[in-house]
């Protein structure tokens, strides 16, 4: 049996309460991937289909089996596993295309996985050198899913050995993170914690990773060129940002500066695993064009593919626009 499939193969398990659980018992992230992978890891040794399957499908068991020898042998044949619960999904579907529509459904739904309507295709690439207007550009290290504030803005760190943050990295810093590093040797945890806060009030922080590495970043706070989603206390805020914390956690982000708002925050196009973030939070219905500050026309084609499907916020018949809402906050309306 190939690695692809081994790679993923282990029991699934049940997600917090803070994801959506698909019917097999797992949440709408990669553990309905694994769940996937596990049963037809199951099914190559013992040719049968999961438990509770015909509950949610309208074929007989003949034909899930025959639906899974299908996904088995494309599985082993995709030159890299799915990773995602997209790509899973377009798997099912493109492996399924010629079966019935409510079969497909009835399988993406029982592992949790996005429905065909919420899937969407994406058509840009990362620039092989920059475009015109941007400043610079620099690579994050791995985004936590808490650093997301909304649905477009997103706190990164970057490593201060990157060539551009090594040169400019402020004496006063460099010298607390050396006595920090010596503090917390001597097991002098209070004094280390003070040099930390320092170099936090300076806009830097000592990041620890897993193999106790400790690596000095430099703090960016992006905001998402060109889209605007809703305000978190807004109707679709709370899915708008844990649509993006799916898209980026854990992801290393490549970032290209075009400047800074009146908020002080970066101003940039956001790509992560060669796919455009603004590109997947418009299609996806999670965002609108901004086209006060933003007059690229693939912005308001990917917003208008997302209101012909009726995804995300434009479920609603009338969604309220983040900026007017703003404006009425401000205005005390």
């Amino acid at each position: 049996m190939g690695n692809a499939l081994r790679f993923l193969c282990c029991k699934p398990s049940t997600a917090d309460g803070s994801d959506s659980l698909g019917l097999h018992g797992v949440s709408s992230t990669t553990v309905g991937v694994s769940a996937l992978a596990h049963d037809l890891f199951n099914f190559e040794i013992t040719s049968q289909v999961p438990e509770g399957l015909s509950k949610h499908v309208v074929s007989s068991k003949k034909a899930q089996a025959n639906w899974y020898r299908k996904l088995l042998e494309a599985w082993k044949e995709a030159n890299l596993p799915p990773r995602t619960p997209e790509e899973a999904a377009r798997l099912v579907i493109g492996t399924l295309k010629r079966h019935q529509k409510a079969d497909v459904e009835g399988l993406l739904v029982f592992y949790g996985l996005p429905h065909p309507n919420t899937l969407v295709e994406i058509t840009v690439k990362p620039p092989t050198s920059l475009p015109e207007g941007v400043k610079f550009e620099f690579q994050t290290l791995p985004v936590d899913a808490k650093a997301v504030a909304d649905g477009d803005t997103v706190t990164v760190y970057v490593a201060t050995t990157d060539p551009r943050e090594s040169s400019c990295v402020p004496r006063g810093v460099q010298v607390a993170a050396v006595k920090r590093s010596k503090a917390r040797a001597k097991k002098s945890y209070e004094e280390a914690d003070e040099l930390h806060q320092k170099i936090i009030d300076s806009g830097y922080r000592v990041l620890n990773f897993q193999n106790s590495e400790e690596i000095l970043a430099r703090k960016y706070r992006i905001r998402l060129r060109g889209i605007d989603a809703p305000e978190g206390s807004m109707p679709y805020g709370e899915e708008a940002k844990q649509e993006l914390v799916k898209i980026v956690q854990r992801k290393c982000l490549r970032v290209l500066v075009y400047g800074e708002d009146r908020y002080g925050r970066t101003v940039g196009d956001l790509y992560c695993n060669g796919m455009f973030v603004q590109e997947l939070m418009l299609k996806k219905g999670f965002a609108w064009h901004y086209s006060a500050y933003d007059r690229r026309p693939e912005l308001a084609v990917w917003e208008n593919e997302a209101r012909t499907k009726r995804v995300g916020l434009w479920a609603s018949s009338n969604p309220e626009k983040p900026w007017e809402w703003r404006k009425d906050k401000r205005e005390g309306r």
